[in-house]
């Protein structure tokens, strides 16, 4: 059995890319403590794995035999044992129920961070008992906006001034307006056309029929050459769905679904503007990487982006599950380039001043000082 001396677990329950497990990855590799060793257990193989592996943190598979299984907990509770964990932080519901429950065993305290009302999700199964859980098990929640924390305050699963909201943060020196051009080459699009880019997995938060009925509008008008790029993983049934969307309005030529991009700061920068059609998002980390990139915006008001958007001066606000004012707002910047230059520019420093990676770093390690300084 391996052994240290001290040890921090970081906890996930998912395996493919996303802003949750992003933040997951750069705390185990880049928050520090003297005197403990950061490890991470995730549930199987996938895009997190391959992660892990790259930045060459350590790791462990171990994966669930069914909810509340006691060979797995109590595998779990061997290893926590052997690597001396002294702290656990745990991403996203089922992380944060399971380490819940072994906290309480083993007397380890858990920092739980929630990122969407999914973790929340009033109608999931037992959901009673689940935040009674949580209410016993975790030390210190966090939420990633003060929306989200409204959000759970209101399903009294915690009081809201027992939340923490800690932003997502990015290395904003990674981003800005680059000179590849591959994905235009690649998918054929004229070196004049203007390229309206979205970030994030196909899922149905992400309302992608509606930024596709906005495309609709915008193309069927005539006055740009519109072309919408749509980086992330995909669902079967989902893309079935808006592939059939797009056909109806006969805009394949001008819609682009190219699936997961590894390279998230590349994809950006080749774009020259941003749209986010989501119905929610518990914060909005493509929004911020699109801001960091130097590009102007155009999202909706689906919780966290209010809180990293100021109307008119860092980016634009529409109304949820609404085409036409989506097609507005990206018209309106379009045809206004002092506009779009000037909330490019204020969108890049309120990222570097708010949205940083090291002010999310500091925030996380003032939370963990505390409760190891309880701990020792």
């Amino acid at each position: 059995m391996f052994v240290c001396n001290k040890s921090i677990l970081h906890a996930i329950d998912t395996t493919g890319p996303g802003g949750a497990e992003t933040v997951f990855l750069d705390l185990v590799e880049k928050l520090h403590i003297d005197g403990y060793k950061n490890y991470a257990i995730i549930k199987g193989p996938g895009w997190v794995e391959d992660q892990l592996k790259h930045r060459k943190i350590d790791y462990l598979i171990l994966k669930p035999y069914g909810f509340l299984s006691i060979p797995y907990y109590f595998d779990l509770f061997k290893i926590l044992r052997g690597r001396n964990t002294k702290m656990v932080h745990a991403h996203l519901l089922g992380s944060t129920l399971t380490y819940s429950i072994l906290g309480l065993i083993a007397r380890i305290p858990v920092i739980a961070t929630l990122h969407g009302r999914v973790d929340v999700n009033p109608n999931e199964r037992f959901v009673a008992v689940k935040n009674g859980i949580m209410k016993l098990g975790v030390k210190r929640l966090v939420a990633v906006s003060r929306d989200l924390a409204s959000y759970i305050a209101e399903r009294k699963l915690f009081k809201e001034k027992d939340i923490q909201v800690i932003y997502n943060g990015i290395e904003e020196s990674r981003y800005g307006k680059n000179t590849n051009q591959s994905l235009r080459a690649n998918l054929g699009i004229a070196s004049d056309a203007i390229l309206i880019g979205s970030l994030g997995n196909v899922r149905p938060a992400k309302s992608y029929d509606v930024l596709i009925r906005a495309a609709a509008v915008l193309i069927a008008e005539g006055k740009r050459k519109f072309h919408f790029v749509i980086a992330g993983h995909q669902k079967q049934d989902l893309m079935e769905k808006l592939q059939e969307l797009i056909g109806h309005y006969n805009i394949e030529k001008n819609i682009h679904f190219i699936g997961f991009y590894n390279d998230t700061a590349d994809f950006l920068g080749q774009m020259n503007y941003f749209a986010l059609s989501s119905s929610s998002e518990g914060f909005s980390i493509a929004t911020i990487e699109a801001m960091a990139s130097g590009l102007p915006v155009v999202v909706t008001r689906c919780g966290g982006p209010e809180e990293i958007i100021e109307q008119e001066k860092t980016g634009l606000l529409v109304a949820v599950n609404d085409p036409e004012s989506l097609a507005k707002g990206i018209a309106k910047i379009v045809e206004n380039q002092e506009m779009a230059n000037m909330l490019a520019s204020a969108g890049r420093k309120h990222v570097e001043k708010v949205f940083s990676f090291a002010a999310m770093v500091d925030s996380y390690k003032k939370a963990y000082m505390n409760i190891l300084g309880q701990v020792n």
